[in-house]
């Protein structure tokens, strides 16, 4: 066997004795994007009851660039959110029961007491760090992924 096969069959063997990471597929951890802009990755924390959403990001001075908080509903509804006691901007993603963006705002302003309307039929809204989506491609039509999605309607369901 000459030096060249021998190599091959050495790298071969170091690859196969690493171990494989995967990350599993909707993870209560995080939440998938894809749409025209790709498909792009979040750690969230999932804010699923009223202390928790009345709470969100608030006090935050900072957060990880590939960090958020997806907020659930138990059904859909028209979802209202502010700004107030928010020391970062967000972009705020809404999506409707079966995971679909209906509506993105961006670069929420920092303490900005407006209310920011998400529209009827939303279930779901991650924030994120703000200008992150305009500069990833998320745009309405975009689909999320996360188990608090009802599997049986997600348009894009947990393998």
């Amino acid at each position: 066997m000459g030096s060249s096969n021998a190599a091959v069959w050495l790298i071969a063997g170091l690859l196969a004795a690493v171990p494989q990471v995967t990350l599993a597929a909707c993870s209560e951890a995080a939440v998938e994007l894809r749409g025209p802009g790709g498909q792009q990755r979040f750690a969230v924390e999932v804010a699923d009851d009223n202390a928790e959403r009345a709470r969100g990001l608030m006090f935050r001075e900072s957060m990880p660039m590939s960090s958020g908080m997806l907020f659930v509903y138990e059904e859909p509804r028209r979802a209202s959110f502010w700004m107030k006691n928010t020391l970062i901007p967000l972009d705020m993603i809404f999506a409707d029961a079966r995971g679909v963006v209906t509506r993105v705002h961006p670069m929420a302003i920092p303490g900005d007491e407006t209310a920011i309307d998400g529209g009827d039929g939303v279930q779901f809204t991650l924030e994120i760090n703000g200008g992150l989506a305009a500069r990833m491609g998320i745009v309405p039509g975009a689909e999320l992924r996360h188990p608090a999605i009802a599997q049986d309607n997600a348009v894009w369901p947990c393998e």
